[in-house]
């Protein structure tokens, strides 16, 4: 048994061998500074034959059922004892040099709890990719968006972002998380199950004065969509939903109720959107979520029993929650990071 070190690397797994044999020789020849564990979501490929085979030194946790990311992280982080600990997607290539800065950025920033590095895309180096790029925010009806992505515009890697900042959320792709934070707050929301669990995280975490931070002197690679792709009709369940339910768990109900009128009308408009391109499932899905989004929200009024589904709305000022619409910021081409570069 390898002698535990100050930072876990937890890479989540769900039938995901073509990824591993892609990823896994990085982290392991890149990683010197961690141990390594695979959690795998009781893959049916031979994703752990592979990894045991080939990687002996990383440890395997493997679950009864696909637990998905929210309650597969939970579940196994039980078992983790180090003082940092490394989500990081099985699709994600990391680069030389890439560990140590986030390590030293938190070492070095003690109100910070959380950061990310700079995540571009596999597919085309020069540019950021969309599940986290440089930073995450949310406009003032949630919607998240990024520092290199504003809606499915992806920018090219110029320079323009490598300043290490605060911002809103990090990404679950590839986030360094300080362990004794990650579980005073209860961890992730499972309800969740996956998709902008790690949003909720971050707000929840601001809610205790600590932040998110992004290091620009770290880089990795990600596919994207390793598990679901962008054009499952699941993800579009999920990130409609759980979307709602994290702004109903951290927003006053005042707050939220203005919120939410006018996100029923934008929701309208993106599935009748989807119609008009032939998405049919798409379109429904949005409703669904709905629908779905009521159902839970009696347990999280009267029946929450975990501290990550306490509804515990932010009181402080936090960075990175913008008074101002994305799609507003998309049509005038507002350049709202000129002051961050």
């Amino acid at each position: 048994m390898e002698k535990m070190k100050k930072t876990t690397i937890a890479i989540i797994n769900w039938n995901g061998i073509r990824w591993l044999k892609k990823t896994l020789p990085k982290i392991i020849e890149f990683s010197k500074e961690a141990n390594v564990v695979l959690i795998d979501n009781n893959s049916s490929d031979k994703s752990i034959s592979f990894t045991k085979k080939n990687f002996k030194k990383i440890k395997i946790i493997k679950h009864k059922s696909n637990y998905g990311f929210a309650k597969g992280y939970n579940k196994a982080i039980k078992e983790i004892k180090s003082k940092y600990i490394l989500l990081l997607n099985n699709d994600v290539i990391v680069t030389k040099n890439w560990l140590k800065p986030l390590i030293t950025f938190l070492e070095s920033n003690e109100n910070f709890s959380v950061v990310q590095p700079k995540i571009k895309d596999l597919n085309n180096k020069k540019y950021f990719e969309y599940s986290g790029a440089a930073g995450g925010f949310i406009d003032f009806f949630g919607i998240p968006f990024c520092r290199g992505r504003i809606g499915n515009k992806l920018e090219k890697d110029t320079g323009q972002y490598n300043n290490s900042s605060e911002i809103f959320w990090g990404s679950g792709s590839c986030l360094l998380i300080k362990l004794d934070t990650f579980k005073k707050i209860g961890g992730f929301d499972e309800n969740f199950f996956m998709h902008q669990e790690e949003i909720d995280l971050c707000w929840r975490i601001q809610g205790t004065g600590q932040k998110i931070g992004y290091c620009a002197k770290s880089t990795v690679y990600h596919y994207g969509g390793g598990t679901l792709t962008k054009r499952s009709y699941k993800k579009t369940f999920y990130n409609h939903r759980n979307n709602l339910l994290m702004l109903f768990k951290n927003l006053k109900i005042s707050d939220f109720i203005l919120i939410i009128i006018n996100r029923l009308l934008i929701d309208i408009f993106i599935s009748f959107y989807y119609l008009i391109k032939l998405n049919f499932t798409h379109s429904i899905m949005v409703y669904i979520a709905y629908v779905s989004f009521l159902l839970k929200i009696p347990m999280y009024l009267f029946f929450n029993k975990k501290k990550s589904e306490i509804r515990n709305p932010i009181q402080l000022e936090v960075k990175g929650r913008y008074d101002i619409s994305i799609i507003l910021i998309s049509i005038l081409k507002l350049d709202i990071f000129k002051k961050n570069k």
